[in-house]
């Protein structure tokens, strides 16, 4: 088995995962039916990302192991998502805040990856970006209406800013797997995609009449390295409850 590419697609599979089951806590609870519908197919593009990498890497273990098994059936410290998708839906300015540093941050490293020179993830990139993009100009647009509202939008998204801007380090975090398969042209090395990332929530910032926080490094254990928030285990035992309950049920 491929350690190196198995771990990589985890860490692609697993934040489209844990972010679209945030999205999908909100459901039906969105502050008028034509968001609460697109935010809901925001989740959905991010599920269905997710699928696709978690059986590549499914196909890559082997002995007969499922994308379902690597979705629902692993321990809290197995799962390789970034801490932001982890961070609970605390209003409605948290959701966009979250989803627009992660558009960003998914925007920059899809448009490398479909230039991978591993078949399947270039394949999988190529669709999901056409979903990406999409989603970035719906959430910079969201933050821009919001922060150029009223008084009390302008505070709530800059507040929910304030508060994630700690988690945004990790996006930029690499490690040995990464440069094995950016050098191999396979995979992105995380650190490259910092400057379109940060000129990019600059400008969105900008249009908004937002400040950008300076917050830096929170923490030295990072999910996608395997260390978790206080978060993810209760988002766990509610998404795993019923596949553990019924492991062999067929659906």
């Amino acid at each position: 088995m491929n350690n190196n590419l198995f771990t990589y697609c985890l860490r692609l599979g697993d934040n489209g995962l844990i972010l679209s089951h945030r999205i999908a806590e909100y459901c039906s609870a969105g502050p008028q039916l034509e968001e609460d519908l697109a935010i809901t197919n925001v989740g959905l593009d991010l599920l269905g990302q997710a699928e696709s990498f978690l059986k590549y890497a499914a196909d890559i273990k082997g002995g007969g192991t499922t994308e379902d098994d690597l979705a629902f059936k692993r321990k809290e410290k197995e799962y390789l998502c970034v801490h932001l998708t982890e961070i609970p839906n605390i209003d409605y300015a948290y959701i966009m805040a979250r989803q627009f540093l992660m558009d960003v941050y998914n925007y920059y490293l899809f448009q490398k990856l479909t230039a991978s020179k591993d078949t399947v993830i270039a394949g999988i990139s190529a669709k999901a970006i056409k979903e990406i993009t999409y989603h970035l100009s719906r959430s910079a647009d969201w933050i821009v209406r919001l922060g150029q509202g009223t008084d009390e939008s302008h505070l709530r998204i800059q507040t929910a800013f304030n508060d994630l801007w700690m988690f945004t380090d990790e996006l930029f975090e690499t490690d040995e797997i990464e440069k094995d398969l950016a050098n191999k042209g396979i995979g992105v090395d995380s650190s490259s995609l910092k400057e379109d990332w940060k000129n990019k929530t600059k400008e969105i910032f900008s249009q908004a009449g937002l400040q950008t926080p300076t917050i830096e490094k929170h923490s030295l254990a990072y999910g996608k390295f395997g260390s978790h928030t206080e978060y993810l285990g209760f988002l766990l035992a509610e998404m795993q409850h019923i596949p553990l309950l019924y492991p062999d049920a067929k659906w």
